[in-house]
């Protein structure tokens, strides 16, 4: 029975299905995961680096008031503007590296080494209002807003626990110098977004696997599917064997061809029949021409019969002769001796009778 256009998608994608869908972008890919690996590796490196970074800024920020900047020309300000760009690149390529390996490392940890331009590539598709009306309202949209809220919720939640163990020493803030309560606020923020990081990396774990899941799900292929895609890479069953057929045919034929050439045919005499051809001249040993078996050997016999070529039983021969060598080849050494007698023998009856013996 024939598999219906709409039959479930049950066989698993092949190797050709999950490489073009690679080509066009289509990978398990959790956004989560790499936005929550930055964020906390972002904020490792704040805490790692943070005795350097406030040590640059304060000095620029001491460098820059202590100036009487009134007094100055063009040249001192650009010099300024110069020292402060420089400052800043040294407190933030920290930041900047950090995050940039550890982004591309999220990343390609999951989709590996691999960049497609046809996702890349601009696509009316994506800004078709239409299409995307029916983007808002679909399973994968409805997925996406219940992550949000669940994530909204969850950061929520830790916040609200967070300031609520703080509330105590919020009161306390009014008697903190600038200095220690800004270094508070800080400690505690850095507090609050490791606990909200480590929370989302179990969000975003699961996400990874829904999104590996969902995309195995998509890459499925129907039986029909499965057999269209054989038969593209490798050819319709049915076509492949007609062209063989076609090939055998004309290679019969062309064989057929070379059997009045011949100079004689060896048989069986039932089962079997090769002709051999021998030229002194161009040949370094007698060749077989045309061999076969039942009713190709019937046909080589027919063929022979019909142009006189000599006809001669020699079941032993005709065996060896039969499974030594294809088409094309020379006679063997061992069996040389055999066929040169043959041949011989035919030359001399033509010799004799002074007519193809038959």
């Amino acid at each position: 029975m024939a598999d219906s256009p709409n039959e479930d998608k049950t066989e698993e994608p092949t190797p050709k299905k999950r490489d073009d869908a690679r080509k066009k972008g289509q990978v398990a890919k959790s956004r989560d995961l790499s936005s929550v690996v930055v964020l906390m590796a972002g904020l490792g490196i704040m805490y790692m680096f943070g005795p350097y970074m406030h040590f640059h800024i304060v000095g620029m920020m001491k460098s820059i008031f202590v100036l009487n900047v009134a007094a100055w020309g063009v040249e001192n300000v650009t010099q300024l503007g110069k020292d402060v760009v420089k400052e800043f690149l040294l407190i933030l390529t920290p930041m900047l590296v950090g995050v940039f390996v550890v982004g591309f490392a999220a990343a390609a940890s999951q989709v590996g080494f691999h960049f497609s331009w046809e996702a890349a590539a601009p696509k009316f598709s994506k800004i078709n209002p239409i299409s995307g009306f029916g983007r808002m309202f679909s399973k994968q949209a409805l997925v996406e807003l219940a992550k949000s809220l669940a994530k909204l919720f969850i950061v929520g939640f830790i916040s609200y626990l967070t300031i609520k163990a703080e509330m105590g020493n919020l009161i306390l803030l009014g008697q903190m110098d600038v200095a220690n309560t800004l270094v508070y606020v800080l400690m505690t923020t850095l507090r609050l977004f490791m606990r909200v990081g480590i929370i989302m990396v179990f969000v975003a774990v699961l996400d990874f696997a829904f999104q590996k899941w969902d995309n195995e799900q998509k890459l499925k292929m129907t039986r029909q599917e499965v057999k269209d895609e054989y038969k593209q890479t490798d050819g319709d069953p049915m076509v492949k064997a007609r062209i063989r057929r076609i090939q055998m045919e004309a290679s019969r034929r062309r064989m057929m061809e070379e059997v009045p050439k011949a100079d004689v045919v060896i048989t069986n005499p039932i089962h079997l029949a090769l002709a051999i051809k021998y030229n002194a001249l161009k040949m370094n040993a007698p060749t077989i021409v045309a061999k076969g078996a039942g009713p190709v050997a019937e046909k080589i016999k027919e063929v022979a019969r019909e142009n006189d070529v000599p006809i001669v039983e020699n079941k032993e021969l005709a065996r060896a002769l039969y499974k030594a060598i294809d088409i094309g080849d020379e006679v063997p050494v061992a069996l040389y001796e055999a066929v040169a007698e043959i041949l011989a023998y035919v030359y001399g009856l033509k010799q004799n009778r002074g007519r193809p013996f038959s």
